[in-house]
């Protein structure tokens, strides 16, 4: 903080700009002191006494119950079930994976494997960069920006809420696993890989749905919602070096985003579309009941 305030003169605004900053985040600390984002972890692994289980714990099993900002609790917009291991859905989604998202591929493009590789990189860095372009292009003054980053987050935080209370609830299996054990699922046609491997090493949560994708649906919904569709966009990622990604289109960075966990071998594509719906319901609600702006001013009256 003290590095980005340096290049500003010392004067009353920037005095004010600081103290109402420490204001704002002291507010903001207080309101979610007793959110359950502290709640003790307490994850039991699936086993019968004796055998043998991997020992890494999952991750987020708590997130699902903190409390939201916008939606009334994470189940709000728990989605259905996945489908049955003998439905069509399965069958193709999980075919489609074993061969578009196996490390030794020989379906995926060069460019789907960049791509995949490019969105393992998750969290604040995949998607605030996105937030910080469609702001300078739409040339916001600093309020506005306030605003937007703020809603979007938002978003972000609940979609994070909404998708572990989900993965949790049905904690279903990730394609590692399911490829691996496709026997027994009595379905003759999904064959068993013994030695299948994703593209990338496989989050430490269950699958079901795609939290990356309904991450970005529910940033990009915001966005869309204030600022349009279309805006130049381009990114970086430290997990695939020299590649640059652009769009034209807000929508087309949120569906890349979802594609990619297809090809990184970590979700069905029935998981990335039940993702991607839950985040627009989450980006539209968070637009239409917070920080209302000017555009909530000139609604006509009911």
């Amino acid at each position: 903080m003290l590095a980005s305030l340096s290049g500003i003169p010392d004067t009353d605004g920037k005095a004010n700009g600081i103290e109402l900053g420490n204001i704002a985040a002291s507010g903001v600390i207080a309101l979610r002191r007793d959110d359950g984002s502290d709640t003790q972890e307490i994850y039991r692994p699936y086993t019968a006494p004796g055998v043998y289980v991997p020992t890494v714990v999952p991750a987020s099993s708590t997130s699902g119950a903190t409390s939201p900002w916008v939606i009334t609790s994470g189940s709000q917009f728990r989605p259905v079930p996945p489908p049955a291991l003998d439905s069509e859905i399965w069958t193709r989604d999980v075919n489609e994976i074993r061969e578009l998202g196996a490390r030794n591929s020989t379906t995926r493009t060069p460019e789907q494997t960049a791509i995949g590789r490019f969105w393992f990189l998750v969290g604040p860095p995949s998607f605030n960069p996105i937030i910080r372009q469609v702001a300078s292009a739409r040339h916001m003054d600093v309020v506005d920006c306030a605003r937007l980053f703020a809603l979007a987050e938002i978003a972000a935080n609940d979609a994070i809420v909404a998708v572990f209370d989900a993965k949790y609830h049905y904690n279903f299996w990730r394609p590692v696993t399911a490829i691996r054990n496709a026997d027994i699922t009595h379905n003759p046609m999904t064959p068993r890989e013994a030695s299948w491997l994703p593209l990338g090493e496989t989050p430490m949560h269950p699958e079901y749905p795609c939290a990356h994708c309904i991450i970005s649906a529910a940033v990009s919904t915001v966005l869309r919602s204030i600022a349009g569709d279309e805006v130049e966009l381009s990114m970086t990622s430290p997990t695939a070096p020299g590649v640059t990604r652009k769009w034209s289109r807000i929508q087309d960075y949120s569906d890349e985003v979802a594609n990619a966990r297809i090809y990184a071998g970590f979700h069905y594509r029935f998981s990335t579309e039940v993702g991607k719906d839950m985040g627009r319901k989450i980006g539209d609600l968070t637009v239409g009941t917070q920080l209302r702006g000017l555009e909530a001013r000139a609604e006509p009256k009911q």
